[in-house]
């Protein structure tokens, strides 16, 4: 995908330069609406050269520029998710997008199942890594320079990112973990055999989105966080099917102490 045009048009609307970009995902999107996204600069995908609007329910599908807890931000309600059928460019143009843009800090958020027995649903998750099995990895093709051929990923999601946002749950009284988290292609949830297998490859959450972005994020040269909440246990765990518009009604119950962390963070992100 060219972001060219996308880049020249947000350079004539944006206010600022951001140094942070916080993508919400599914059920995270009250955030998008508070005071300070409300007054700030609202631009829509459809309105983007080169983007769709937004098809996924709990996604609104905009950029919020504007300033949260004195902090230079942009909000992206919403994302693209390759089980839409879009291409990875798509998928992870905003990342190339923001790069380009001069952001320093991703931090990028989701919904997720739990795959680890001993996590309880409504828990926020730090994550310290992930499993990539969507089938692709976004760098596929020709490099996008400056980006290295074949980058390093020892340390994709930062150290430091992470302690704070361990350290602005506590602030908060709101227990954080640390966890690793499984990229699926979708649309459908696992099977419980899945679900089992992939926790004997060691991870403690998996959902459909976020590891490629955090992949072409960190080509870009960004530095990147990423916090899951923890909306129904994976299948088979319990006894009931999964729903997604029953996982949106949970996460819209856990979404205010999710905003509380996320804001404590970017009051006291130190880069």
């Amino acid at each position: 995908m060219d972001i060219k045009p996308t880049l020249d048009l947000l350079h004539q609307q944006i206010p600022f330069v951001p140094e942070l970009a916080i993508i919400l995902g599914s059920g995270l999107g009250p955030l998008a609406d508070c005071s300070e996204a409300n007054a700030g600069t609202n631009i829509y995908f459809r309105d983007l050269p080169g983007f769709p609007d937004q098809s996924v329910i709990g996604h609104s599908g905009r950029l919020i520029f504007c300033e949260l807890e004195k902090r230079k931000v942009i909000l992206q309600a919403g994302r693209f998710h390759y089980y839409e059928g879009h291409p990875m460019s798509l998928v992870t143009a905003p990342m190339r997008i923001y790069g380009r843009l001069g952001v320093k800090v991703v931090l990028l958020t989701n919904a997720a199942g739990a795959v680890n027995p001993n996590i309880q649903v409504g828990s926020l998750m730090v994550i310290k890594d992930h499993i990539n099995l969507q089938g692709i990895n976004p760098l596929t093709g020709p490099n996008v320079e400056p980006g290295t051929r074949f980058p390093d990923m020892s340390s994709l999601y930062n150290t430091k990112l992470r302690q704070q946002l361990l350290s602005a749950g506590t602030r908060h009284n709101q227990e954080l973990f640390e966890g690793v988290y499984l990229a699926v292609s979708g649309p459908s949830y696992e099977t419980p055999a899945e679900i089992r297998a992939f926790h004997l490859l060691g991870a403690d959450a998996v959902g459909m989105s976020t590891a490629p972005e955090a992949i072409v994020a960190h080509h870009e040269g960004m530095l990147v966080a990423g916090i899951s909440c923890i909306s129904n246990m994976g299948a088979g765990i319990l006894k009931k099917e999964l729903n997604h518009q029953e996982a949106l009604n949970f996460l819209m119950t856990i979404g205010l102490n999710f905003e509380k962390v996320v804001r404590e963070f970017v009051r006291e992100l130190i880069v």
